[in-house]
């Protein structure tokens, strides 16, 4: 790659991260004639267009988020190059990507995340919360949450992070108007809160699936957050952590936790990242408040 279609890369990362040709001239300290110069020359070099112009700027088309991506990870290499030539390799700058499945972790996640900003005022945090797996290959984040069985990819570091136990609860409300089941032989007479999609890996959802009648479960939903809530409100049986039930004195333990239900928790980094200090910085931080989550 010449040293002008790095220029070129460059530009359009960042008008795909500002959305606008004089952010993008700004940051880069260039005419904004310069900025539309490369971004004409660079879709004419790939055959296709990169973005979507229109009054409030630009919007990256797919291949310019394909483009976006693999540029990230290379401008965090660059960076991590250039911090240790110039001796600067301790600071923290720039973004960091971090993801998770939405629900329970995010109230985990969240203060430590902003406590980790804290302490490197330069930082800016992105925290992405989605069903979907994150493709850490392509640069869509620096390092991800994942819950349940995480195998190992070449390209990927897994490390454990935590193990929780989960077990079925209900609001003490729905205890009060239709009792308790004393074994999974009268599940057919209660109401349960489940996950709506059958592709959910969580172990616990998938013994649900497998053991609760499917017109027993009456409340489903996409968003973790989402079925706890509709469990403290009295929708029905479902699943929590108990490190999280904990929290909630009005649910009553339905039956007591199994093995089989515990989820694990694990950090996933790619490795052409994972020795940079940005992420190991914030590896070490997080496995450090993780000891305080108290998940068993």
């Amino acid at each position: 790659m010449s040293v002008d279609t790095w220029d070129e890369i460059r530009t359009a990362f960042h008008v795909a991260r500002l959305g606008t040709v004089s952010g993008a001239a700004e940051v880069l300290g260039v005419h904004h004639a310069t900025v539309i110069r490369h971004i004409d020359a660079l879709e004419h070099r790939l055959g296709t267009k990169l973005f979507q112009r229109h009054a409030r700027g630009y919007t990256a088309t797919e291949a310019g988020n394909d483009l976006l991506q693999v540029a990230q990870v290379t401008d965090d290499q660059f960076t991590q190059l250039s911090g240790r030539i110039k001796g600067q390799g301790r600071e923290v700058t720039g973004e960091l990507v971090v993801t998770s499945m939405p629900g329970i972790m995010s109230r985990y996640l969240t203060p430590v995340l902003v406590r980790f900003q804290a302490l490197h005022p330069g930082l800016i945090v992105r925290f992405l919360t989605d069903e979907r797996v994150f493709r850490l290959e392509y640069g869509e984040a620096h390092v991800a949450v994942r819950a349940g069985s995480v195998h190992d990819q070449n390209d990927n570091v897994v490390q454990p992070l935590i193990r929780q136990e989960w077990t079925l609860y209900a609001s003490q409300a729905y205890a009060k108007r239709r009792g308790l089941p004393i074994s999974e032989a009268e599940f057919g007479q209660h109401d349960f809160v489940g996950h709506d999609s059958e592709s959910n890996r969580a172990p616990f959802f998938r013994w649900m699936r497998l053991v609760v009648p499917q017109e027993r479960i009456i409340f489903r939903g996409s968003d973790g957050g989402a079925l706890s809530s509709a469990i403290l409100a009295g929708a029905g049986i479902g699943f929590f952590a108990v490190s999280e039930a904990l929290r909630h004195p009005e649910l009553v333990q339905v039956l007591p936790p199994r093995e089989e239900w515990s989820a694990s928790l694990w950090l996933v980094t790619h490795v052409d990242l994972h020795r940079t200090t940005k992420v190991q910085a914030f590896l070490s931080f997080l496995k450090d408040e993780a000891k305080g989550w108290h998940p068993d």
